[in-house]
């Protein structure tokens, strides 16, 4: 039990060599950690450079996380490319690991059957996603009817050929930080659509497609929620909420529904955005919302874009617990001070993700750039700290 805990926290950090065997080059190439903060602070892309950065607030952290760079199918070597995965879970983190440890794997395939990378390929990867989770869930109902009731959103960004394919479910966002011309100024845009019943549009898509349940959406405690439940409106897993098989005994009754419902209440079909990369665009910013909820996407372009390169997602993360410390009128020093679970009430798990586009990388050799497969929210704690481990067996 000990060794295969330890496989999968050395699973968390990702490889500290390349594929042939050989270190990585850098003192952080597996990441560092700094209490709850896991970071790396500069690695090399296919398409650019990147840093990555993950905080836990949750008493099990629920924020999963990797960067894969490289080929992106299977079988044909010449098709390269970056792929960026956000998954910020809720209800537990089995859905967030699960989609850590299957969609790249399931964009490559399809990648592989296509010869290509296309909008067709990331859904084809989200729905087989979906569906293996679903299956996990048929197979352990029995035994851990929980699963059901957990989620996670899925923000997937895909950098190939010159085009940024973004994908989302769920509140996550994608921001690209384009430079104005003649002004040297840098501009937020969001790539990323939000599934969040907070949205006026949102609640009106929801309306739509159940037009014989006026409660489809309702405000809660001065939020939009789905029935009162869940603000988010997409994701992968809740199961509980789209599957009405699971949503009965022996599911626990705090989760489930006092009716049966006729079609999925959520839905885990990503909204998709294709973008060809301009010369102007510099960087994107990959984040789960514990970040948004702090940071304005123009105040974080700003930040990325004044700031060196090197250490870029872990500034961004104290940025944000920094602003979470002054609206509680405490000292960002005290805040770091609290243990995780209790943090919670300050702070949500956190995850960032930097890209800077490299415009010299389409005419150079992309086997000069190293291989990565990195995962992030590794943070390795003191064994009498530790949050309690849950092995994964069948996933």
């Amino acid at each position: 039990m000990l060794s295969a805990a330890m496989d999968y926290l050395r699973s968390c950090w990702g490889p500290a060599s390349s594929p042939d065997g050989r270190p990585r080059k850098g003192v952080d190439a597996a990441g560092r950690q700094e209490g709850l903060l896991w970071y790396k602070d500069a690695g090399q892309l296919v398409a650019g450079e990147f840093s990555m950065a993950v905080v836990q607030a949750n008493n099990l952290l629920e924020d999963h996380s990797q960067v894969e760079s490289g080929p992106l199918t299977t079988n044909d070597s010449d098709l390269q490319g970056t792929f960026v995965g956000v998954y910020d879970g809720h209800g537990g983190p089995e859905t967030a690991r699960y989609i850590n440890d299957h969609m790249f794997n399931h964009l490559k395939e399809f990648a592989s059957e296509q010869k290509c990378m296309s909008v067709e390929v990331i859904r084809k990867a989200f729905r087989a996603t979906e569906d293996g989770f679903l299956s996990l869930v048929s197979s352990q109902w029995s035994m851990r009817p929980q699963l059901a009731a957990v989620g996670s959103c899925c923000l997937v960004g895909v950098i190939c050929a010159g085009t940024l394919y973004i994908a989302n479910v769920g509140d996550s966002r994608a921001i690209l930080g384009r430079l104005v011309k003649g002004t040297g100024e840098v501009i937020a845009m969001q790539l990323s659509a939000e599934h969040n019943a907070s949205f006026e549009e949102v609640r009106r898509e929801m309306q739509a497609m159940h037009p014989d349940d006026p409660h489809i959406v309702v405000l809660k405690h001065n939020v939009w929620r789905v029935k009162g439940i869940i603000q988010i409106t997409r994701s992968i897993g809740d199961v509980y909420l789209k599957r009405p098989e699971f949503n009965r005994e022996p599911l626990h009754s705090k989760f489930r529904l006092p009716e049966t419902f006729r079609r999925p209440l959520l839905s885990s079909d990503p909204a998709i955005t294709v973008h060809p990369i301009q010369l102007t665009d510099q960087f994107i910013i990959f984040a789960s919302d514990g970040l948004w909820e702090h940071l304005s996407n123009q105040k974080a372009v700003e930040l990325v874009h004044s700031s060196p390169r090197n250490g870029i997602a872990r500034k961004l993360v104290k940025t944000a617990m920094q602003e979470a410390a002054k609206k509680r009128e405490m000292r960002y020093s005290d805040l770091k001070k609290i243990d995780r679970g209790v943090r919670r009430h300050f702070h949500d798990d956190i995850t960032v993700v930097v890209v800077f586009f490299d415009s010299n990388s389409i005419a150079m050799d992309n086997w000069s750039r190293p291989t990565v497969s990195l995962r992030g929210g590794g943070v390795a704690l003191p064994a009498n700290s530790l949050a309690p481990l849950s092995v994964p067996s069948s996933f």
